[in-house]
């Protein structure tokens, strides 16, 4: 039965650690912008800034417009032992976090937060690391004393604290990601305003990047990988401006993997198109080879790291070997990767008419 499963090894290539950007670009939109053909893998090299000439008038592009809080809190058990408590998503009734270290904690205890009166227990731990906690107020005060108190939550790779105002999109509006989406930070106001003047139709859908997104595949074969649900929104208005452009054989263009999930998770199920009356809840669409894409002609996508279920996606998206020769060719040419790295525009022939 295996012979028929993708191993992860597959999906590996050796980046060398110059290569992982560890500060963003100044200005944004001065990153570099490999562009690769997913029906013929041949690539071009540009400039970020380039990307409004490969756009035009009837484009749909959709942005995720989820923002950041500062997620990642100290606290003190009552024995006095420091623990980082990783908020990751807010239940109402509870928050879904990650404890380091973990072993420090067990369910019953109680942490505290600083000088403020803010108080928490430890419900439940669970097999994959998550642990369950209650917070005795309200998720606005938790939010609050986070963006207060908390730091950014950049990833491990990244070494440095960076200005919290860049590891945002310059459009990001509903607070509820505990990471970037980051093919988001090439864009200026002003490059926005151009793109759009150019009769390109810019579409603003939410998901709040979680746990989901950013865990580390650890299952030997890819398809055996379970996803953490994230929570997405995508409204009437946008749901029929992109319904119609697929009807009129225009491009949709999502900006990100996470508006790729959310588009392409909420067409599957609901047989294929987005509902008109919009949809919010929950989705945790895993894409793997082999996927049928149904709503998303061209992706707009950073360099993401080996083995990830993000590299699996866009595998799926373009092939894994237009995907990885066009990975070792960034790195034969010096791209920077990850995060504050630079930008992959996924198109492909037939769909530039």
């Amino acid at each position: 039965m295996n012979a028929q499963k993708i191993p992860l090894s597959l999906f590996d290539y050796h980046l060398p650690l110059s290569l992982i950007a560890q500060s963003p670009q100044e200005p944004r939109d001065y990153s570099r912008l490999m562009i690769l053909d997913r029906e013929t893998g041949v690539r071009q090299h540009k400039h970020f800034f380039d990307i409004q000439d490969e756009l035009k008038a009837g484009d749909v592009l959709v942005i995720n417009q989820t923002k950041v809080f500062r997620a990642r809190l100290h606290a003190q058990t009552k024995e006095g032992v420091i623990v980082e408590i990783f908020l990751l998503r807010d239940f109402v009734t509870h928050w879904q976090t990650l404890i380091r270290p973990g072993k420090k904690v067990k369910e019953g205890d109680h942490l505290f937060f600083g000088e403020s009166q803010i108080k928490a227990s430890v419900l439940h731990k669970h097999t994959d690391g998550i642990v369950d906690v209650c917070f005795d107020c309200s998720s606005t005060e938790v939010l609050a004393y986070a963006n207060q108190f908390g730091e950014v939550p950049v990833p491990p790779y990244i070494h440095a604290q960076p200005d919290p105002d860049r590891y945002q999109t310059v459009y990001a509006d509903k607070t509820g990601s505990v990471a970037a989406p980051t093919a988001g930070f090439h864009f200026t106001s002003e490059l926005l305003e151009a793109i759009s003047k150019k009769g390109v139709e810019i579409v603003p859908i939410t998901l709040h990047v979680g746990i989901g997104t950013f865990r580390p595949i650890h299952t030997e074969f890819i398809e055996d990988h379970v996803m953490h649900a994230e929570w997405v929104e995508v409204n009437p208005s946008a749901t029929q401006i992109i319904m119609k452009a697929k009807q009129e054989g225009r491009r949709v263009i999502a900006v990100g993997t996470t508006s790729l999930r959310t588009l392409e998770g909420v067409a599957k199920m609901f047989d294929g198109t987005l509902p008109t009356e919009g949809f919010s809840g929950d989705i945790n669409l895993y894409i793997c080879p082999g996927f049928k894409f149904q709503i998303v002609d061209v992706l707009l996508t950073n360099f993401h790291l080996p083995k990830s279920s993000l590299l699996v996606l866009v595998s799926a998206f373009a092939g894994r070997g237009h995907i990885l020769a066009a990975y070792r060719e960034a790195i034969d040419q010096g791209y920077r990767f990850f995060s504050f790295g630079d930008a992959m525009l996924i198109t492909k022939t037939d769909s530039d008419h």
